[in-house]
């Protein structure tokens, strides 16, 4: 059978599956799953267009990854062929543990269990299944691996998860602010003492890269109507696993119904747990949503008919933090409205905060090449004065309430 198919791609064109391996593991249903998880979460409901899923991103990464080496070897950096394709798996898997609608799932009906300890867990049982020929590509994604630049591939402020997802998100919403020029940056990539480097004439490239950044993610992954959204997912999730724990039939699939009978933290998760996770997808948050909206608990059904119908919380973002007397008087007025307990209407009426760093100073730094072989960080190389600003996180502070005309069934 012929494994080294060609696959088309709305953003790089034709992408060529690389070898046996990287086609086997596509076709196992694991990663066959990320075809159901959105890429994006909740974004479609603000940019129409966002419905492209992990498995959309993780194929761009390794087409993404197939240039790195070709560039690379190209100035004379040595990469093994057990390497390269270590890199291309690493690359492949790093967002195979991503739950339904990509981080919802994290904060509501498992206990903090990250998706990258989740990715890891699928990678270690397709190392089994696949005789140990994944064992390379754990190690860099879990930045063990003696070669730092190869880490840095997978995971650093330049590595090819955010190369791909900037270009992919920004063409998927029609924000053109974030279409990086991820070729150039490519091209422009080095080696020194084991550590990636830009060459200087990519600075300029480095700088949009960090600026898109920046706007990609105030303009969409901090959007506030799906930052509203995303938190009425979690507390939908939150509010189904307290009815069950305390009795109540509901309707979910079998997957979702292993998570509410379970309280999975990262002790907890072995291999069943692992098994029916690989089951589950976004189609089983969304039907189980849908029976939701009828249901007789004011809080699950009202949270599930606002996502389900776009029906919304109204939302303010402030650079202070939100007063409690703001807070308070939100929900006395939930309270009384509509005769629920102030526990109840802490579903409808919250606050939280939002931060976005553009570029680490102190985590794997981007480093820029000179002719001359100096070396300096992309902040004291480039003449652009904004980027030691963006260095510095800039956090907001929300308060999320229902509108004056929403009408919450009783």
């Amino acid at each position: 059978m012929n494994k080294l198919k060609i696959l088309n791609d709305p953003i790089y064109g034709f992408i060529t599956i690389p070898n046996s391996l990287i086609f086997d593991l596509i076709q196992h249903r694991y990663f066959q799953r990320l075809r159901r998880i959105t890429q994006m979460g909740m974004s479609y409901l603000v940019y129409p267009g966002a419905h492209h899923t992990r498995f959309h991103h993780a194929i761009g990464c390794v087409h993404l990854m197939q240039q790195v080496v070709n560039v690379l070897r190209f100035k004379d950096v040595t990469i093994s062929e057990e390497e390269e394709n270590a890199l291309y798996a690493a690359i492949l898997l790093h967002d195979i543990g991503h739950g339904p609608f990509s981080h919802a799932m994290e904060h509501s009906i498992v206990n903090n269990v990250s998706h990258e300890e989740i990715s890891l867990f699928f990678m270690e049982r397709l190392n089994e299944e696949f005789n140990g020929n994944l064992t390379l590509a754990i190690k860099i994604f879990k930045g063990d691996y003696h070669r730092n630049f190869l880490c840095q591939l997978i995971s650093g402020q330049l590595d090819m998860d955010r190369a791909d997802y900037l270009k992919r998100d920004s063409f998927y919403t029609g924000v053109a602010e974030g279409n990086i020029n991820s070729e150039r940056l490519i091209t422009m990539l080095n080696v020194v003492d084991d550590e990636l480097v830009i060459e200087e004439k990519g600075i300029y490239s480095v700088e949009k890269f960090i600026v898109a950044r920046r706007l990609m993610y105030w303009q969409v992954y901090l959007h506030k109507t799906g930052l509203v959204a995303e938190q009425l997912l979690i507390r939908v999730l939150k509010r189904a696993k307290e009815l069950h724990d305390n009795g109540r039939k509901l309707f979910a699939s079998k997957a979702l119904m292993y998570f509410l009978d379970n309280k999975i933290s990262i002790e907890e998760f072995n291999n069943e747990t692992l098994e029916v996770f690989s089951k589950l997808d976004d189609y089983d948050i969304i039907s189980a949503m849908k029976h939701w909206q009828d249901d007789d608990d004011f809080v699950l059904s009202n949270l599930s008919e606002m996502i389900i119908n776009r029906n919304l919380l109204r939302i303010k973002v402030k650079k202070k933090k939100i007063k409690k007397e703001n807070l308070e008087s939100h929900i006395n007025e939930l309270v009384s409205n509509y005769q629920i307990s102030r526990e109840e209407a802490k579903y409808f009426v919250f606050t939280g905060s939002i931060s976005n760093q553009a570029y680490q100073l102190k985590h794997n730094r981007i480093n820029i090449l000179y002719k001359s072989g100096k070396i300096a960080d992309i902040v004291k190389a480039s003449d652009q004065l904004n980027l030691k600003a963006l260095s510095k996180p800039v956090t907001k502070y929300y308060l999320c309430y229902p509108k004056e005309y929403l009408s919450l069934s009783h």
